[in-house]
């Protein structure tokens, strides 16, 4: 609790509270001056006294929200907790004061710093990014966040209000009031406030307090404005419901366990809210509970939808939620759960990316993606929408849409009526507000971009060194250019990519102050002008020229990743840039920047700067963020080598490697605070005991032992460095370093080593000098550092986006100079880091710039009315600025970096020069191989003795060798290099054909005839897949279900095995037992037999009876009811119904579908497959014979081959002019031996690669460059021919060789002369001749038989093919029907499964519930047969009193009234046991009985009898019979009562499940009806399916006066077949018409004789009983019931229970006699016990008197002693008196043995009391039992141990 301050105690309790929350900072001093802020708030309202009582409910709110809350929780009213106080309610015109509660800049106390060091002066940025950062209210004013403040925009005149955070941790939300008249803000903090601000006049109306920890992060206002809910951030995200008005807490809980984005209340149901947030959505309801209002929450179930993040939703009407989802879709919530999720046609989603707003406007729905998309939706097909399938999905498609721009994100959206016109404003992430129209009429207007700002963080800012003009850059890829006086934006300028670094260059370099040079993310740094357009010469024609515009002047790409840090040199001659690539470019600044060089640093580079001009020499220091920092000279142009690289590596570098000291620093503050301890408590402990040595008193020097210290905590070094956020320079070599992680908290002073730069800076480790803590700043770190021009004061931007300014008086810095500052909270506290702090050139003006995207100004120490004088001035153009080219842009990101150009050149250079030796070697070499021709020539022009051999031109084989080596060693390397490809080119071949080729059973072949153009192809056939060979080989249903039979035949055999089994087990183990039961008696076994015997008599007597009504039974069932039909006759009518035929149109509107003939998709699945296998059957078989006679067409062509080769032979031997010409030998097409496609050979090969590689170098020329960093180039020549392989050469030369050869030995041969034949040479040459002549016809007409028959057979099959064709395609056609079926089928598949299964539950309903109704029949044919056999029980008891009685008993009417009086038992309560009671109530009952006796009213009202005492003179067995025979009549009616009762039940039961059967029956008709009629709708679908059928001409018999019509829609298709079986079924059905009226007419004259026939035996049957009631009455007297006679002749119950008694009494004689034996074994053991007991007494009565003569020895022994010693020693006197009290323990101990001995010794014990055993100390101990023993000194001992007497059996 907090000690109120002085000031406060004069104030009431509200305002005592009320300023608590001006500024939160981390120290004391923070905290003092917000108590001073707290002192300062006045009276602001008479109201005051009256808000005490409110503010003390607000305090005990406050002190529940530090506890946890959990789900469904309440916040008990104040009423509730105290009931006798009346509750306050806050004045409607109470306002608080803004300056009261407005966070102001901390100020060090006692520093002189004035508190408006900094006065904000406007913002130019946007937080684009935060959700839900624009609001209206008013259609001229906008409002949205800016750091910690709320910024208010004109849109008239672009003027802005700022409203401050009251407690400086930032602001989380704000929201509007559905009246627009009041709007919350949520803040940021420790324990922030929600603050409601009255619009227009911007006065706090109300301050919630107590509704989070941390953070605010979402607020909405119900419809009617009365509450406000808001959701807080980690860790508690805390949901609230506020009565703002009165700042109470109405409901809170917990909203879920991770990020919620946002909170609504429904627009129609203010009790239902729901909340969204990180993969969740959850649906509350303000619940009224008996205990009172709580929260209940459900949490959104996903299902089969994948979990999102849910940004947008809104609430509809009827209570279901529409939501969005990060993939763009919607998702329409009922309930919990997901009922359909939305999409366009196509399945395509709503919305390219997450849809961030979802909103209800005038009856439409309006979503607003990220994709820059507005949709329009049609709200009732949204609310009515529902899934048509298992997907889950539904199709819809928008009304309208509208495109904002590109590169737009819409965030959010917000409406305002505009000259009643509705007008939205749009937030867009990417940087810009939005004015649109989403009226979708002919008069829209277009998407109007209101302003724009940066998207995200801002990287990089700089200010102009000349005027008020600033530059800014971020990631978003633009630049823009600001006027700070004027408060307005002049250029905007986009690039390709983003920007990283921004500097303004110097006067010195431009001193009109219009350069800025600007680093990007991919590297290039751009030089860009900025001018004023107005000093150009104005061309014609050209008006309304800008403010400023900007020139490229020069873009050069010095690094491969981001630019971080330009700087330029003091004296403007360098420019310095910094890379995340580890690099530093130096550039030469001229009129074109020329490179000089770069280095290469150790980490990535951080910042840059040059050493001020107070510093003499020029130095770099480069700071890196893994902890380096270097110092290097400024590079001259001109001295560095760059012929072949940029980089410098002679420049001097000097290097500092941070290494952590904080640990160290920390441990020497332990050590000296100890030390510090240690030394207070010796001086103190030094002044105690000079002041205990001055009052005189004495101490005595005792070792203190020292308290043990704590160990120190170890030394510790992060691993990774901690990085370096900024520095800068202090004096030549000394720098201050600002470091994050570990390593914040300070600012470090460091110095270069002046001989370090040889070291290896890897393995440095570099300490600070000089060490300044810097307060409250261990996590949250400086990141950057500026100094005005004069460097009096130091601004330092923080990571939580404060600002601090320290004043500096000697412009250096110390520790007491850091102690002092100013600090102010403007950025936002978690993510508005400061990025850049810059002052203007003239020091009047502070910029800042965050991570948050937003941009301050502020005035230093000037009032705003000077600056109205000031105005920025834009520079002026250069000139010629005009007439100058437009610079070439670096666009492309992947474009060389100015190393890489020159390490490209450099490396072409080298490759020109080595392909220039490489052609002088190759003319080398050509020319000594002319030369070496040249010699060989001359050779073979030698005479052949003078010629060299080939061999002798070898100098050395071992050349030869080792060139065949190499060969083969770069052959065998190139095959190890070419491995992978060769691997992956095999692989890519396996899976083509295992793709395209090996699904393929057949590919197309076409056999060609030989003499014609006719020809055959195959059917191209893939492979049929393995579900149809699955589906051929998996077993029947029947099958299945016969083998599940056996199965489980055979488990109920070998279930009844092991009954059997069991059953002989349990019989073996009563034989057992009968066997060792043997000892019954005779007389039991005998009367056991007699009444086996009785019952045997009776089982047979009974059966007998059962059996006579069994038959009796069945014949009865026999009977055939009045409506009985006949099997066979209800058979042949199934039969008929069945087989008979439908032959009505299916297209009828009374056709129904019969049961086997329903469709659905299996069937036709199996039908479809079928139809494919016959077709794929039929077409391999086709292909089969094609391929049978492509190899009869290679058989045949082999054949003609043979006989035209032996026609040649033969042809050799005839004339020219007898030779006829030889038929042309048959060749086999291309496209009938496919298969020869995919085989190659290495020609093939060859030619492939040429192509190959010749469409690579077109390619390559196309593309003009290489995209590639690597500059190596493969030149790939194909070798000529000369070049590629000698050996062939030399096989070719061998070829031409050997035919020149041939042909000379032809010529010789020719040249033989020839002789003249004989005669009979020319005989025999004539036969020859004739011979020749017949063969040579006969082979040619065998050659051409051949082709003929084949022809033949190819035109035969080409005509049974082309049937099948035809067959084919009908099959074709018949499977596009069946599968166009197939798809209606599976559309209708999920309402037939539907239908089925509540046809099939109904059934197994119908089927449960009949059973249970059979079974409540049998259970009540059960409680009739026991009601029958009761009543006739209690017929018989009335029988057995009437027999009792006997004839003329004169207490028959007092008897009969006792026997019927009625008695009526009630039952009392159960009587507690009684605890004294052991033995006597172990066997009594807890409860009793009484009877009320109610008198029957049989007689006279006044008539009273005693039924408790017998009549004198009446029989007193008789009145006991009867009082008995009362008893079992009251127990026979009781139990018939119940019976009754549970017959009514069930009764009832039944005609309740009976009802509910009805009802199961008509919905499951109903169902029927309703599945009969979807399959006749299922059947229309199908009948609207067009089926072609082929038909000819003379099949046509549907004419219309005589002619063929134009229209078959009424015709039918119908086969001869099914036409002619209808015509002969008219004749057979008259037929069997006139046989059944014949078969009609015998069974009427049949069934009247039997009619006739059953009159007579009913006579019959009367006469028979008449004639058996007579014969009865006059043998017996009366009718008697002969079945119930046999039936009750034995009482088999009372024989056997007789039985039993005698068993009982048996078995209970053998107990007693057991027990008998047992008390004689322990009274024997009792008897030895007393004697031991005797004798052991004997013994101590022995001892104690040799114990009294040693006594009297002992006394005459100290008399005879004492005159001997007089004096006596104290340990005698201990001794005697240790010895005396021994000796009174003993005595005790006698007496009570003897006490013992006298309880024992009493003789009128009885047995058990002699045995009596005492238990003491776990021994046992017997007493004495004779008085005379007692009268002896003894002691009781142990005698036997209590664990030796467990066994021994107790007595009874």
């Amino acid at each position: 609790m907090r000690t109120p301050h002085p000031a406060e105690l004069q104030l009431p309790g509200r305002f005592a509270r009320r300023g608590s929350g001006c500024l939160e900072t981390g120290n004391a001093a923070m905290e003092e001056a917000a108590e001073e802020s707290k002192t300062r708030l006045p009276k602001e309202s008479p109201m005051a006294e009256e808000l005490e009582q409110v503010e003390s409910d607000t305090e005990n709110i406050d002190a529940e929200g530090d506890l946890e809350e959990q789900d469904n929780s309440e916040v008990p009213s104040e009423a509730q907790k105290r009931p006798e106080e009346v509750e306050k309610k806050i004045s409607e015109t109470f306002f608080y004061n803004y300056e009261d509660i407005y966070s102001r800049p901390f100020v060090t106390e006692d520093s002189g710093i004035p508190i408006n060091l900094l006065t904000l002066k406007h913002s130019f940025g946007y937080d684009c990014t935060r959700n839900v950062n624009l609001l209206l209210m008013d259609s001229q004013t906008l409002m949205y966040i800016a750091g910690n403040q709320v910024v208010l925009l004109d849109l008239k005149t672009k003027s802005q209000s700022y409203l401050r955070s009251s407690s400086g941790g930032g602001i989380g939300f704000i929201t509007v009031h559905p009246t627009k008249q009041y709007f919350a803000v949520g803040e940021k903090g420790k324990k922030p406030n929600l603050i409601i601000y009255d619009y227009p006049s911007l006065r706090p109306y109300r301050i919630l307090r107590g509704g989070t920890e941390e953070a605010y992060v979402f607020g909405d206002f119900n419809n009617a404005g009365t509450l406000l809910a808001s959701v807080g951030s980690s860790p508690d995200y805390m949901l609230t419901i506020w009565d703002w008005k009165q700042e109470k807490i109405v409901l809170r809980s917990k909203a879920f366990s991770q990020d919620v984005y946002k909170v609504t209340f429904s627009a129609d149901n203010e009790e239902q809210l729901t909340t969204s947030g990180a993969g969740h959505i959850k649906f509350w309801k303000m619940a009224l509970t008996f205990t009172g209002l709580k929260l209940q929450g459900a949490l959104g179930r996903f299902g089969k939808t994948a979990v999102t993040d849910i940004i947008g939703y809104v609430e509809l009407p009827d209570g279901k939620v529409i939501s969005g989802t990060e993939w763009g879709n919607l998702l329409l919530w009922e309930g919990s759960l997901i009922k359909v999720e939305l999409c366009r046609a196509g399945h395509k989603p709503c919305h390219s990316g997450p849809i961030s707003q979802l909103v209800l406007d005038e009856g439409e729905l309006v979503t607003v993606g990220k994709d820059g998309f507005i949709r329009v939706w049609n709200f009732e097909t949204i609310d009515a929408a529902d899934s048509v399938d298992d997907t889950g999905f539904l199709e819809v498609e928008p009304m309208n849409e509208l495109h904002v721009g590109r590169n737009v994100s819409l965030s959010f959206m917000s409406k305002v009526h505009d000259c009643g016109q509705p007008v939205w404003y749009a937030q867009d992430t990417n940087g810009a507000i939005w004015k649109l129209d989403l009226t979708f009429s002919n008069t829209t207007h277009d998407p109007e971009c209101l302003f724009t700002f940066h998207s995200g963080r801002i990287e990089a800012m700089s200010v102009s060194p000349t005027t008020y003009l600033m530059a800014t850059t971020a990631l978003d890829r633009s630049v823009r250019i600001y006027d700070f006086i004027s408060n307005s934006q002049l250029l905007e300028i986009k690039f390709k990519q983003g920007g990283t670094a921004l500097t303004w260059a110097p006067r010195v370099v431009n001193p009109k102050g219009g350069l800025i040079a600007v680093g990007f993310e991919d590297g290039v740094v751009r030089i860009i002008e900025v001018y004023d357009p107005k000093g150009l010469p104005v061309l014609a024609g050209q008006t309304n020229r800008e403010n400023a515009e900007r020139n490229l002047k020069q873009a050069f790409k010095p690094h491969a990743t981001a630019v971080t840090a330009l700087a330029y040199e003091r004296n403007g001659d360098v420019l310095a840039t910094g890379s995340k690539d580890k690099t530093v470019f130096f550039f030469a600044v001229e009129d074109e920047y020329k490179p000089i060089g770069f280095i290469c640093v150790p980490g990535p580079v951080q910042a840059l700067q040059w050493s001020p001009p107070s510093h003499v020499t020029s130095t770099l220091l480069i700071l890196c963020e893994n902890g380096f920092a270097l110092q290097v000279p400024a590079p001259l142009p001109g001295e560095q080598d760059t012929v072949s690289t940029y980089q410098i590596k002679t420049l001097p570098t000097q290097y500092f490697h941070f290494y952590s000291i904080k640990s160290r620093m920390k441990l020497e503050e332990e050590i000296a605070l100890r030390e510090k301890k240690k030394q207070e408590k010796e001086k103190a402990k030094l002044e105690w005991i000079k002041q205990q040595q001055e009052m005189g008193k004495e101490l005595e020097e005792e070792p203190e032992e020292e308290p043990k210290e704590e160990p120190l905590p170890p030394l510790y070094v992060p691993e990774e460095p901690s990085p370096i956020l900024c520095g800068f320079y202090s004096a030549p070599g000394k720098f201050w370093l600002s470091l994050g992680g570990y390593d914040s908290g300070f600012l470090y002073h460091c110095e270069f080593s002046s001989n370090d730069h040889q070291d290896d800076p890897e393995n440095r480790q570099d300490e600070p000098f000089e060490v300044i803590p810097i307060e409250d700043t261990d996590n949250n770190p400086i990141h950057q550092i500026s100094f005005c021009t004069s460097r009096l004061l130091m601004f330092c931007g923080m990571q939580n986006g404060a600002l601090r300014v320290y004043p500096l008086q000697d412009k250096d810095l110390s520790v007491n100079a850091l102690k002092e500052y100013w600090s102010f909270n403007i950025h936002d506290n978690d993510y508005g880091q400061i990025q850049g702090i810059c002052s203007s050139y003239d020091d009047r003006f502070l910029i800042t710039c965050g991570g948050d995207g937003n941009i301050f100004t502020f005035d230093i120490l000037s009032p705003e009315d000077v600056h109205k004088e000031l105005k920025a001035k834009i520079p002026s153009p250069r000139s010629g600025l005009e007439k100058e080219k437009a610079t070439e842009d670096i666009e492309d990101p992947n474009a060389y970096n100015i190393e890489e150009v020159k390490q490209k050149k450099e490396y072409e250079r080298i490759m020109k020069e080595a392909e220039e030796k490489k052609q002088k070697k190759r003319e080398e070499l050509i020319a000594l191989r002319h030369e070496f021709l040249f010699l060989l020539q001359k050779n073979q022009e030698l005479p052949k003795h003078m010629q060299l051999h080939r061999e002798q031109y070898e100098m050395d084989h071992r050349i030869l060798e080792e060139l065949d080596r190499q060969t083969a060693q770069r052959i065998q390397l190139v095959q190890k290099e070419l491995a992978w490809e060769h691997e992956k080119h095999l692989i890519g071949l396996q899976k083509l054909q295992n793709q395209f080729r090996d699904s393929l059973e057949f590919d197309s072949v076409v056999v060609h005839a030989i003499q014609s153009n006719h020809q055959i192809s195959t059917y191209r056939l893939l492979a049929m897949s393995e579900k149809y060979y699955q589906d051929k080989e998996r077993p029947s249903w029947k099958r299945t279900v016969l083998k599940q039979a056996w199965k489980q035949a055979e488990k109920r055999e070998i279930v009844k095995e092991t009954r059997r089994t069991t059953v002989f087990e349990a019989e073996a183990e009563k034989l057992k037992t009968s066997e060792v039961r043997k000892s019954a008696t005779r007389y039991i076994e005998s009367k056991r037999e007699q009444i086996r015997r009785v019952v045997e008599k009776y089982d047979k007597v009974k059966a007998k009876i059962m059996k006579r009504k069994a038959e009796w039974d069945e014949l009865y069932k026999s009977k055939p009811s009045d409506d009985y039909e006949n099997p066979k006759d209800v058979e042949d009518i199934r039969e008929a119904q069945e087989n008979m035929g439908c032959y009505k149109l299916k297209t009828a509107a009374n056709y129904r579908v019969p049961e086997h003939k329903h469709m659905n998709t299996e069937k036709k699945l199996m039908q479809l497959t079928s139809l494919e296998v016959l077709i794929h059957k039929r077409k391999v078989n086709m292909n089969k014979e094609i391929m049978s006679l492509r190899d009869l067409k290679v058989s045949v062509i082999d054949e003609i081959k043979c006989l035209v080769q032996e026609l040649k032979s033969i042809q050799a031997a005839l004339d020219l002019s007898e030779r006829l010409p030889l038929p042309l030998i048959p060749q086999l097409h291309p496209d009938e031996v496919p298969e020869k496609k995919f085989e190659h050979d290495s020609d093939i090969l060859l030619k492939f690669k040429e192509e190959q590689e010749a469409k690579a170098k077109l390619q390559e020329q196309l593309e003009g460059s290489l995209s590639s960093r690597a500059f190596r180039y493969r030149f790939l020549r194909a070798p000529s021919i000369k070049e590629t392989d000698p050996m062939a050469q030399a096989a070719g030369a061998r070829l031409v060789k050997t035919a020149s050869s041939v042909v000379t030995e032809q010529r010789k041969v020719f040249e033989i002369e020839k002789s003249e034949p004989t005669e009979m040479e020319l005989e025999i040459f004539k036969r020859e001749m004739i011979k020749n002549l017949y063969l040579q016809e006969t082979l040619i007409k065998q050659i051409n038989a051949l082709v003929i028959n084949f022809d033949a057979e190819l035109r035969f099959l080409r005509h049974k093919k082309l049937k099948l064709d035809v067959q084919m395609k009908i099959a074709d056609l018949r499977h596009i029907t069946c599968y166009e079926e197939l798809l209606i089928l599976k559309n209708l598949e999920k309402h037939e499964d539907l239908f089925q299964g509540r046809v099939n539950t109904l059934t197994r309903e119908q089927e449960a519930m009949q059973s249970q109704l059979n079974s409540y029949l049998a259970q009540m044919e059960d409680r009739k047969c026991e009601i029958v056999k009761l009543q006739e029980c209690e017929k018989a008891l009335y029988a057995n009193f009437q027999a009792s009685l006997g004839e003329n008993n004169e207490f028959a009417h007092f008897l009969t009234k006792v026997l019927k009086k009625k008695i009526k038992c009630v039952e009392k309560k159960e009587v507690e046991r009684e605890a004294d009671e052991e033995d006597e109530n172990e066997e009594e009952n807890n409860e009793e009985s009484s009877l009320e006796i109610d008198e029957e009213n049989s007689g006279s009202e006044d008539e009273v009898f005693d039924d408790s005492v017998c009549p004198k003179n009446c029989n007193e067995a008789l009145f006991r019979n009867t009082i008995q025979l009362r008893q079992n009549r009251l127990d026979i009616e009781k139990a018939l009562t119940e019976e009754k009762k549970v017959a009514a039940n069930l009764r009832k039961k039944y005609n309740a499940l009976a009802k509910k059967v009805k009802v199961v029956e008509t919905s499951l008709d109903t169902t029927e009806r309703e599945l009969e009629t979807f399959q006749w709708e299922k059947q229309q679908r199908l009948n609207e399916l067009y089926v072609v059928v082929p038909l000819k001409l003379h099949q046509v018999e549907y004419l219309v006066n005589g002619e063929m019509p134009s229209d078959f829609s009424q015709a039918l298709v119908f086969t001869n077949q099914s036409l002619e079986y209808l015509q002969k079924r008219i004749v057979d059905l008259h037929n069997e018409k006139i046989m059944q009226r014949e078969i009609y007419k015998k069974a009427q004259e049949q069934h009247e004789q039997l009619v006739q026939d059953k009159k007579e035996m009913e006579i019959k049957i009367r006469r028979l009983e008449e004639k058996c009631n007579q014969l009865m009455v006059k043998k017996f007297g009366r009718l008697v019931d002969f079945e119930a006679v046999q039936a009750h002749s034995v009482n088999i119950r009372v024989e056997e229970l007789e039985v039993q008694i005698m068993e009982k009494e048996y078995v209970h004689s053998q107990e007693l006699k057991e027990w008998e034996g047992r008390i004689l074994d322990l009274q024997q053991q009792l008897m030895k016990l007393t004697k031991e007991n005797t004798s052991k007494l004997q013994q101590l009565n022995r001892l104690c008197l040799e114990k009294q003569q040693l006594e009297t020895k002992l006394d005459s022994l100290e008399n005879d002693l004492g005159a001997e010693f007089q004096d006596i020693r104290t340990t005698d006197i201990k001794e005697k008196a240790k010895l005396e009290s021994r000796l009174k323990h003993t005595a005790r101990d006698t007496a009570l043995l003897r006490e013992e001995i006298n309880l024992l010794s009493r003789k009128d014990r009885c047995l058990r009391e002699l045995a009596f055993l005492s238990r003491k100390d776990g021994c046992l101990f017997l007493q004495p039992s004779s008085p005379q023993d007692s009268q002896t000194t003894t002691e009781s001992f142990p005698v036997l141990r209590s664990e030796k007497l467990s066994n021994s059996p107790t007595l009874p």
